[in-house]
């Protein structure tokens, strides 16, 4: 339980930091520096711990996933991070669970049940009360940058659907590999997207913990905790994100935390929930008595 609540006060924070280093450096310099200083986190881990990456074999599945599940999602969300609050941001990304479930239904080709339907209808409101309240979604530029994380949301229920129909690789390969692709595939969008002021210590420091604590060491934690609890398990963490998300953002940015984003966040992991089926007493025996079945 430590660990997945760890894990969420990492994740959490991921938000804190794009929306203190995306207005100065831009999403596309932040991201290169995100993804670059993980996949050299994950290199150094890799090599002691003898894993390797099989470029040769596995280099177009790399590129997917890398762009999927990392590339593209992180540009966005770095993109919307120039202009909403690190609270909304970490509740729009709540929802990728609830369009990963849809995106299977339609991939799968299978009905939605009434139970799911019930869970996009509560997600869509939450979102809908989140963002018709919140101050922030007044400025300008605001209805992109939504929509624009709404999509990066969606782009890590694509990654998850291919990742299920995909071949088979090793986890911690799938985050070392998908770094390096995803830090060759943000180069072209440098030059579109240039720093607009000079970074100082402070935000290199937030860039810096954006890539070695909430992405490197991240991975590394989430594939530990999928290992050991199983993945269905290892979802939870989608539910606390928001609430470490909400807290950064009011401790460090002093963000109002309103009335709406409460009730916002807490219909939008309740939508969640019934989408993917969570169980929490079920859920709660599996992080006590872990599973010893890996992913």
């Amino acid at each position: 339980m430590l660990r997945l609540v760890t894990l969420a006060a990492i994740w959490g924070s991921s938000f804190l930091f794009m929306r203190i280093a995306a207005p100065v450096l831009g999403p596309a310099v932040l991201i290169e520096y995100r993804v670059g200083f993980a996949a050299v986190f994950l290199a150094i881990v890799g090599f002691f711990l003898h894993k390797r990456l099989d470029l040769r074999a596995n280099w177009k599945h790399y590129l997917v996933l890398g762009l999927l599940n990392s590339a593209l999602p992180f540009l966005l969300f770095a993109y919307a991070a120039r202009t909403l609050s690190a609270s909304v941001l970490s509740v729009l990304n709540a929802t990728a669970p609830m369009w990963g479930a849809l995106i299977g239904a339609l991939w799968s080709r299978q009905a939605i049940s009434g139970r799911s339907a019930l869970g996009l209808i509560l997600g869509t409101a939450g979102v809908a009360l989140l963002v018709g309240f919140d101050q922030v979604t007044s400025l300008p530029g605001a209805g992109i940058a939504i929509c624009a994380a709404l999509v990066a949301a969606i782009c890590y229920s694509i990654a998850s659907a291919y990742a299920r129909t995909a071949k088979s690789v090793e986890p911690f390969a799938n985050a070392h590999g998908s770094m390096w692709a995803a830090t060759l595939l943000v180069i072209p969008v440098l030059p579109f997207f240039p720093a607009p002021a000079e970074p100082t210590i402070g935000i290199m420091g937030a860039a810096l913990a954006l890539g070695l604590m909430c992405t490197g060491i991240a991975y590394v934690l989430y594939f530990k905790l999928i290992q050991d609890v199983g993945p269905t398990s290892a979802l939870t963490v989608t539910f606390l994100n928001p609430l470490f998300g909400i807290l950064w953002g009011a401790l460090f940015l002093d963000e109002v935390v309103g009335w709406h984003t409460i009730l916002g966040a807490a219909i939008v992991i309740t939508g969640t929930a019934l989408v993917t089926g969570f169980k929490p007493a079920f859920l709660s025996r599996a992080i006590v008595s872990p599973s010893p079945k890996t992913k």
